[in-house]
């Protein structure tokens, strides 16, 4: 049975269930949601996901919303990313709080404001307020990934999926990988792994702009039953 997770390219979210997915090795397909035109809020997706969000994941029996929720399903199925020792798996989850928290929430949010609104709409002592927030949370990713390879043990878990997941994006929002080596070099590592793609390959970008040549929307991704 195919997978289906409902999810745009332009969703940091949506590009952590989807990385996991597809660097897992598991049969899944994306299932585009056309957010910046209401896709999110029809009667039809809140059937699907009362919270009017992405990334959902449907599997045939069940549905599962979150990213961290359709990770750690990711882990259930294949053994893979969720750290080997309980010690490792307890690290894992507090990264993954903690990017949720500290890192990917502002950096998710402050790309919207200064890429997705606009222009006028655009606050800039909000923008400044958690540009100053992410430097805080980029400094303590980066202190802790010197002399290091992965966030969590010998290899990738979630705690790396999710950390990285709105740093590969183009638009800016206050990140330069120069600004952070060892940030830098890991995302380079994240990158050399068998599978990866970039979050615009991997799912189809709701802006048009977005799209790399040869995508196209489909009529057939616009049901949210997938």
């Amino acid at each position: 049975m195919t997978l289906k997770l409902h999810c745009f390219g332009e969703s940091g979210n949506a590009y952590k269930a989807a990385l996991a997915l597809e660097l897992s090795g598991l049969d899944w397909e994306p299932v585009f949601v056309d957010f910046f035109n209401g896709a999110a809020r029809t009667p039809e997706f809140r059937a699907l996901n009362l919270m009017g969000e992405v990334p959902v994941l449907v599997n045939g029996r069940s549905t599962l919303t979150q990213s961290g929720v359709i990770q750690l399903y990711v882990t259930e199925q294949t053994g893979k990313f969720g750290g080997t020792t309980p010690d490792e798996v307890r690290e894992v989850l507090r990264w993954m709080f903690w990017d949720n928290h500290k890192l990917s929430a502002l950096a998710g949010n402050t790309r919207f404001l200064m890429n997705f609104l606009p222009e006028d709409k655009r606050p800039p002592e909000v923008i400044a307020f958690q540009q100053g927030r992410l430097k805080a949370s980029y400094a303590v990713l980066d202190a802790h990934l010197k002399g290091r390879d992965w966030i969590v043990g010998d290899g990738p878990t979630h705690a790396d999926l999710c950390c990285c997941g709105y740093l590969y994006y183009p638009e800016p929002f206050g990140f330069d990988r120069a600004d952070w080596p060892a940030i830098d070099a890991w995302l380079d590592r994240i990158a050399a792994l068998p599978g990866w793609q970039h979050p615009y390959d991997l799912m189809m970008p709701a802006r048009p702009e977005n799209r790399r040549d040869g995508q196209r929307v489909e009529t057939r991704l616009q049901d949210p039953k997938g």
